[in-house]
């Protein structure tokens, strides 16, 4: 730990900014010291001037806010939660009556604190702040195969859907496949099991794919696709 401190320390203070900062901290990390945990990954990413990932941007944030914008209008939704905001460029698109964003990282709820501090609508918090907030509806998007250690995906997936009042909408990988991945804070999860074993009171309402389909490139494409769940 004292090793990762003094590393970010240097990186710091080198004269880099923003997603090259972010570069440097990768390249120089040695491979025990480079992934301790999904918060320190994301509040190290977010302190350093890292983006959230490409899925937050571009077409495929477009097609991410073009099926949740319209599930809202389509369902009368009022109140929106989300677990995993990031930098907020993904909410930016979207047309939301309230919400409320959660964030492990506390870079990142300061950065969507400035972005949105003129919209009242819109409510940030770290997820150590959570006080029993209930919706209609709850959002996991490009969040769950991020969430590396076994308890946290299981306190993150009970909070998901027990505090939604009737719908939950997942965006993500569904596969226990992950001989091919190489990122570090990258662990793919068959997770409609979990919800089968876990979540009895909750149907699978709708599976939406991905209108732009993984295909070498993150940037154009995606391994998520829509699961959007309604209470019994």
């Amino acid at each position: 730990m004292k090793d990762q401190i003094r590393l970010r320390n240097k990186i710091k203070a080198l004269p880099v900014i923003g997603p090259l900062s972010l570069a440097v901290y990768r390249w120089l990390s040695p491979p025990s010291a480079s992934f301790s945990g999904s918060k320190e990954y994301w509040e190290t990413r977010y302190n350093l001037g890292g983006k959230s990932g490409d899925g937050s941007y571009g077409q495929l944030a477009e097609f991410k806010a073009e099926v949740i914008n319209g599930f809202i209008q389509k369902n009368n939704i009022g109140l929106v939660i989300e677990y995993g905001c990031g930098d907020g460029n993904q909410l930016s698109l979207a047309d939301y009556p309230s919400y409320i964003g959660f964030d492990v990282s506390p870079s990142a709820i300061r950065i969507c604190n400035e972005k949105y501090q003129n919209d009242a609508t819109k409510k940030f918090k770290l997820v150590n702040e959570y006080d029993y907030e209930t919706a209609e509806l709850t959002l996991s998007l490009d969040v769950l195969y991020h969430l590396i250690e076994d308890r946290v995906f299981h306190d993150y997936m009970n909070r998901l859907f027990d505090s939604s009042t009737k719908y939950v909408v997942v965006y993500s990988s569904n596969t226990d496949d992950n001989d091919s991945v190489k990122a570090l804070h990258v662990k793919h999860r068959k997770f409609t099991r979990w919800i089968q074993g876990h979540k009895p009171d909750w149907n699978l309402d709708q599976h939406i794919p991905n209108r732009y389909p993984f295909s070498g490139d993150l940037k154009t494409g995606s391994f998520s696709h829509f699961y959007i769940y309604r209470r019994k």
